[in-house]
């Protein structure tokens, strides 16, 4: 049987290049869910007042395939208990992405600051190494915040609990900066993204836009947990992974997707 060998080459060419363009790419990034849509597995809670591990007043919780933040199991009044659910394990470099809305009523006795408040931390200590009364863990905080009626501010700021970042240059002592979203209202889904490259630059995205960006995230040598996690660190004051959390603030919050990305360093 004869062969047309210059037909087969060609075809051969063709199909690689088809795959190439339709496939995968061989070692593409992928998103992998953190969250499993049916029960905590893999994320530990820690409550201010409470140790790493108690999930007090079933605060964090899994209804309809989803990560509930709620406050009708046991709070009579919200007294400064400030939740975080911590993921298992500490990244470096990559795109975190998350589907968020709020819902209902504050907490009574929560913050009027934490209304419609909540956030996503990254580089963050473990829940193990905060002190049973530390109310958020030395981190960077991507802000989630909801406006309304009573009260309007930008959504996908930055906070520095224990921490400081850098912009333009400047090293930032304040605790928070805005970013340049407009105002979010109502219980709507959102996509919140963050994209983050080790020490080298932080970028916050909401619906895909980039709303903020900064530099070099590192340890507030102000701070009182700076001695005992520069030394976790290797003695370097300088943050180039760490754990991500979801917050828990004080007014009720729905996440229904939580995806990693992992980038190459």
């Amino acid at each position: 049987m004869k062969y047309n060998w210059l037909f087969i080459f060609f075809t051969a060419v063709s199909i690689l290049f088809l795959a190439s363009c339709n496939g995968k790419k061989t070692g593409e990034a992928e998103w992998v869910q953190l969250f499993n849509g049916t029960d905590l597995s893999g994320w530990t809670p820690k409550i201010t007042g409470y140790d790493s591990g108690d999930n007090f007043g079933n605060t964090f919780r899994v209804e309809d395939g989803m990560i509930k933040v709620r406050y009708d199991g046991g709070y009579d009044s919200f007294d400064n208990r400030f939740g975080h659910l911590f993921y298992k394990d500490p990244f470096s470099h990559y795109r975190l992405r998350v589907e968020y809305r709020f819902v209902g009523d504050q907490c009574p006795g929560a913050p009027g600051w934490a209304y419609r408040n909540s956030g996503i931390m990254i580089h963050g200590q473990t829940p193990e190494s905060m002190e049973r009364g530390q109310d958020f863990p030395t981190s960077i905080e991507v802000q989630l915040l909801g406006s309304d009626s009573t009260v309007e501010r930008t959504n996908m700021n930055v906070c520095t609990p224990g921490t400081n970042i850098v912009m333009d240059g400047e090293l930032i002592l304040d605790h928070c900066i805005n970013s340049s979203t407009g105002y979010f209202y109502g219980e709507d889904w959102y996509t919140a993204e963050v994209e983050v490259r080790g020490n080298e630059v932080i970028k916050h995205i909401i619906n895909g836009d980039t709303v903020l960006q900064y530099t070099q995230p590192q340890l507030d040598e102000r701070d009182g947990t700076y001695s005992k996690l520069v030394g976790l660190n290797g003695g370097d004051k300088m943050l180039s992974r760490g754990t991500i959390s979801l917050q828990s603030e004080g007014h009720p919050i729905d996440f229904r997707k939580v995806e990693i990305m992992v980038l190459e360093e």
